[in-house]
């Protein structure tokens, strides 16, 4: 009972649901964000591992369909068409050898076909208040080689709109060009490769690396089992410090009781009533203490008194005695 009177206290009540929340956060957020994270970087880098092992193929082989297929990002493919300058963008906020960068978007239009492509030519460095200069693409038809990748997630609030004359976007997004452009284009896009006609400022493959999400993934694990059992150590240290505290006290108030038992004996076979030890004010238990030891000193004292016996008078030779006394110290004789 003294144990639930503890833990059901206000603090530790809700010391209890934050934990409770932070631990449940730790195990379904937290450490799944940054594991899924680990997850998809490990399915990048064996993507690219497969990609750059394998030979440069046609588009038709690779992708033969406008509509993307996981299995085929990073693979490296030739296609021959003319690039559309008419309908280029540019990429707003990006960052290439932790510079600022803006990235070249162009339409490449598939020969043979009536497919649209988006290509990714590069990047060149942003002007402040003026489209940089940007090298127009060579025309006529071309071939070219890039990687298959898989098209960037678009936000609400983040989508096309003219900046200076130039169309611009914040991801890399084909549907959200074609909308603005109004022409279809596939779902994925094309990165284009190094020395490549129309290529810009090259765009590094990513490195192959794990990067520190794992690690991070298992630290919440630990924490959302560390915060519990940190919650139950302090419980279990104030709940012993109670038990103490109690034991002590029970120690204290048992103490004066067995010293006045001993003090009763003794004055028991003395015959002399003693007065009991009066001990310091302040608590309950040394309050009641001292009524039982007072109670106790009171009955142990006897009081005599001297009763004549049933049917005699006063005792004449005692009286006669006492009249003489008195006549003796009155007058001197």
């Amino acid at each position: 009972m003294h144990v639930l009177r503890t833990i059901l206290r206000p603090g530790w009540i809700a010391l209890g649901v934050v934990v409770v929340a932070f631990a449940v956060a730790c195990f379904t957020l937290l450490a799944p964000w940054q594991l899924g994270k680990n997850s998809d970087t490990e399915r990048r880098n064996d993507l690219i591992r497969t990609a750059t092992s394998l030979e440069t193929e046609p588009l038709a082989e690779v992708a033969p369909a406008s509509t993307f297929d996981p299995s085929s990002e990073w693979r490296e493919i030739e296609v021959t068409g003319a690039y559309l300058t008419e309908q280029q963008a540019l990429v707003r906020l990006r960052n290439v050898g932790q510079r600022p960068a803006v990235e070249v978007l162009t339409p490449f239009a598939v020969a043979g076909s009536d497919r649209v492509i988006l290509v990714n030519r590069g990047f060149v460095r942003p002007e402040e208040g003026a489209v940089p200069d940007i090298p127009a693409p060579p025309g006529g038809e071309q071939t070219i080689r890039a990687r298959i990748r898989a098209a960037e997630s678009v936000s609400a609030d983040r989508g096309a709109r003219t900046e200076n004359g130039a169309l611009t976007v914040a991801t890399i997004n084909p549907g959200l060009v074609a909308a603005a452009t109004s022409v279809p284009m596939d779902d994925f896009y094309l990165q284009l490769s190094p020395d490549q006609p129309g290529s810009l400022g090259e765009i590094s493959l990513p490195q192959l690396d794990t990067g520190p999400y794992l690690s991070y993934g298992l630290q919440w694990l630990a924490f959302g089992v560390m915060a519990p059992l940190g919650v139950l150590y302090f419980l279990t240290t104030e709940i012993r410090a109670r038990r103490r505290a109690a034991a002590a006290a029970r120690e204290a108030d048992a103490q004066p009781v067995a010293a006045g038992a001993d003090t009763g004996g003794s004055e028991a076979d003395a015959g002399t009533p003693r007065s009991a030890p009066v001990p310091p004010t302040g608590s309950r238990a040394h309050r009641r203490q001292h009524m039982r030891d007072e109670l106790r000193a009171a009955s142990r004292t006897t009081v005599t008194h001297q009763v004549g016996q049933i049917g005699h008078g006063p005792d004449a030779d005692d009286e006669s005695r006492d009249v003489r006394d008195k006549l003796s110290r009155r007058y001197g004789g």
